[in-house]
């Protein structure tokens, strides 16, 4: 059984279940079988907003883990799942990644999500999570003047020149539309196994991982990286 896969994050409360929310709304219509999981690090409400659209839901929190690879390692567990469901659909929305990676995985549909409000700079800053998605889903635009809209819009589009800009709307829903028809249109995947993600994660092996929490240079060993502050210049220079 086959299975469209679509991996949905961005920053935190950027509006990514509100916009998915609408979006299984306009598949359930359509009579698509969609399933949902939601990974975040400590807590997530958001699984309940998902099963008032009576689809079926799983949540997984990382809790002591880098929720990065825990997302990763889940990756095939989350398919088996939906599979169990009989979807047709999987919308994994992840949270908690840090900037240096992402989530997006080859024959999946990813889609950032992003907001108006987090500023010009934003979109280079979240790196890999932005620049290897395949569609930007830009919200909260009913914020912000026209002229910011297209600011900002032009700060994505240079970060990621390839992927589709989608104007949504987590309160009203406008803009959901295209970006169900954006999932139907993608070829459904026959298994994730196999796959590989778009960029590499951070190398991460180091005492903190081990469960280490005195600071300083005896405590540390593994895989660390230290800041390199150049040569000292005089700020009283003659």
């Amino acid at each position: 059984m086959s299975l469209r896969f679509v991996i949905v994050a961005g920053p935190p409360s950027s509006g990514k279940t509100s916009a998915m929310l609408h979006t299984i709304a306009h598949l359930k219509k359509s009579g698509m079988p969609v399933a949902a999981c939601k990974i975040d690090c400590l807590e997530t409400a958001d699984d309940r907003r998902y099963r008032q659209l009576g689809i079926p839901v799983a949540i997984g929190l990382s809790e002591y883990l880098c929720p990065d690879h825990f997302y990763a390692v889940n990756l095939e567990e989350v398919w088996s799942w939906a599979r169990q469901q009989n979807a047709e659909v999987l919308i994994l929305e992840t949270a908690g990644l840090c900037h240096r990676c992402a989530p997006a995985v080859e024959g999946c549909l990813a889609i950032c999500v992003i907001d108006n409000l987090v500023g010009l700079e934003t979109p280079k800053k979240i790196g890999p999570m932005l620049s290897t998605a395949d569609i930007i889903a830009i919200t909260k635009g009913d914020m912000v003047s026209q002229a910011e809209k297209e600011v900002f819009r032009d700060a994505v589009e240079t970060v990621n020149p390839g992927a589709r800009v989608i104007h949504v709307n987590g309160l009203s829903g406008q803009g959901s539309l295209a970006l169900k028809r954006a999932i139907l249109a993608t070829r459904p995947l026959e298994k994730i196994t196999g796959q590989a993600l778009r960029y590499s994660m951070p190398a991460a092996t180091c005492s903190y991982c081990a469960g280490e929490t005195i600071v300083g240079g005896s405590f540390q060993m593994g895989n660390i990286k230290k800041i390199d502050f150049g040569e000292s210049e005089s700020c009283c220079k003659k």
